[in-house]
This record gives structure tokens, C-alpha cells and sequence, in this order.
């Protein structure tokens, strides 16, 4: 691809960006093919080492409509800037949407076990104060066992919680370089 041929796919598809802003990021881009030809190379070269115009370009409209969204919080925007991203990795929306959100359905149910758990004895003597010829010392008692199993795993989820957070943090990481180049390879 030549460097005429680059520079007017990468506008075509930078439409949707103010002019001034457009004439900015091709002036970038232009100065990339400027650089690369006086190292010596090619301009088929510093297009294939630059990408996919159509790739640039959906991550700088992703860039912008953030950018925008930030700015301007209105429904429209934060939808553009939404549709925006998911257009740049559409593969997250399909393949990891359904099990993320059934983990987090899964740490958020265990929470509210080890909550409901830990409220067991109150539980108990509420019930002792509306029915009192139902309370039995056992149902404290279990109560209270129960009280102590909540606050274990409680526990236990705090450390979970933490660990499913990481995880998150570093597949958000791992997805940006994924998408903004590729991951390198040590070989």
C-alpha cells in the first residue's frame, strides 16, 4: 500500500472526526511515512509496520468518542463511545461478556450468603420477640454457629474478591495491548 493510499483509507474512515482533528492525526501519519523513507524504507514497509487503516482508525474514533464522552456526559455520547469500543473488540462483547458476568453473579450471590449468615442471630431474635412460645435455645445457639460460618466466609470472600479484581485489572491490560499492536513475542 502506498502512502497516498494509506493516508486517503485512513481519512475515509475518520470521517466521523471534526476536520481540524482529522487533518491533525493524517499530519502524524504523514510524517511516519516521511521518517520511515528517509531510514531507507520503503513506503509498502511503513504501511504494513503502521496496520490497518481501518484498525487505526477504530481505535482513534474509540479515543475521540471517550474523549467526548468524558467531556459531555449525555446518553448520546457515552452510547457512541460505547458502541465505539465495542466495535474495536467486538470478540470481549461475545466470548468473555457471559462468563464475566456469571462470576461476578457468583461472588456477589456468596456475599450475600455470608451476609445473611452473619444476620442469622438478629434474625432469631426478632423471631423470639414476635413469637416467644416458638424460641428454642438451640435455634440461638445454631444461629450463632451459623454467625461464625459467615464471617468465615466472608473472609474467604474478601480474598476472592480481591483476586477476581486483579484478574479483571489484568486482562483489561492484556486486552489493550492485544488490541492497540499485538502482544510481543520473546522467542
Amino acid at each position: 500500500m502506498t502512502k497516498y493510499n494509506f493516508l486517503q483509507q485512513l481519512e475515509a474512515e475518520l470521517k466521523l472526526i471534526p476536520a481540524a482533528e482529522r487533518a491533525d492525526i493524517l499530519h502524524d501519519y504523514e510524517e511516519h511515512f516521511i521518517f520511515g523513507l528517509e531510514a531507507g524504507k520503503s513506503e509498502e514497509e511503513i504501511a504494513m509496520a503502521l496496520g490497518s487503516p481501518a484498525q487505526i482508525a477504530k481505535e482513534l474514533l474509540a479515543g475521540y468518542h471517550l474523549k467526548r464522552a468524558s467531556a459531555n456526559s449525555t446518553a448520546g455520547s457515552i452510547i457512541r463511545a460505547t458502541w465505539a469500543v465495542v466495535g474495536l473488540s467486538f470478540f470481549n462483547l461475545v466470548i468473555v461478556l457471559g462468563p464475566a458476568i456469571g462470576v461476578a453473579g457468583v461472588i456477589l450471590a456468596c456475599w450475600a450468603v455470608a451476609l445473611t449468615l452473619l444476620a442469622s442471630p438478629l434474625l432469631v431474635l426478632i423471631d423470639a420477640v414476635f413469637h416467644p412460645a416458638a424460641f428454642v435455645l438451640f435455634d440461638l445457639f445454631f444461629s450463632l454457629f451459623m454467625c461464625g460460618l459467615g464471617i468465615l466466609i466472608g473472609m474467604g470472600m474478601l480474598h476472592v474478591t480481591k483476586l477476581a479484581k486483579k484478574a479483571a485489572i489484568g486482562y483489561l491490560k492484556y486486552n489493550v495491548a492485544l488490541v492497540k499492536g499485538g502482544l510481543k513475542r520473546d522467542s
